[in-house]
């Protein structure tokens, strides 16, 4: 217990000594998330001094333009702002994702890898391109796969080709651009 106690207290020190505010609950509302990477081997530590961090992201205080940097989920979380655990939760979502796209494994609508709130963030970040199929306006494929997400009956095999179509000829590439320098891998 004292231990974890130990990175809670490291995480306060170091977030009020780069925050403008000098208390805790004021100085987590200045900080906004601004970048993310996976570390597949587990070796980087979060500025708390917790070990074996996967995802590393970074926060930037928006009044004087400090940055931490790792940190990892756990300690965004210890903000208690919801803004912030649901733009980690989508980032981390983000990579599962991608990687199951690069593993080919059998891509569905599905609750294992899809969420409402990820298909909004993927439509928010522009993950859904504009085509003749859905008239040059994005939203309409986002819209398309947020009905087939909440569809209570079976999609048609016409509906299951059109979502695995919009996943590989959009979500794919687009995650594969944003993510390809994000994923530190064995080299």
């Amino acid at each position: 217990m004292e231990l974890r106690n130990s990175y809670f207290i490291n995480l306060i020190q170091t977030v009020i000594g780069l925050s403008v505010a000098g208390d805790w609950y004021s100085a987590v509302e200045e900080w906004y998330l601004y970048d993310v990477e996976e570390d597949e081997f587990l070796e980087e530590s979060c500025i708390c001094g917790k070990e074996n961090l996967r995802y590393l992201f970074t926060i930037r205080n928006e009044y004087n333009g400090n940055t931490l940097f790792p940190i990892g989920s756990s300690c965004i979380k210890k903000f208690e702002r919801s803004d912030l655990n649901e733009e980690v939760a989508a980032k981390e979502q983000l990579f599962k994702l991608l990687h199951a796209i690069e593993n080919n494994e059998f891509l569905s609508l599905s609750s294992n890898l899809f969420t409402r709130k990820l298909l909004l963030y993927l439509y928010e970040i522009g993950a859904f391109t504009p085509t003749t199929y859905n008239r040059y306006n994005p939203e309409n494929d986002y819209q398309f796969m947020l009905d087939m997400f909440n569809k209570r009956n079976r999609m048609t095999e016409r509906q299951e080709n059109k979502t695995t179509a919009i996943i590989l000829s959009s979500i794919k590439p687009f995650l594969r651009k944003i993510l390809h320098d994000k994923i530190r891998k064995m080299r």
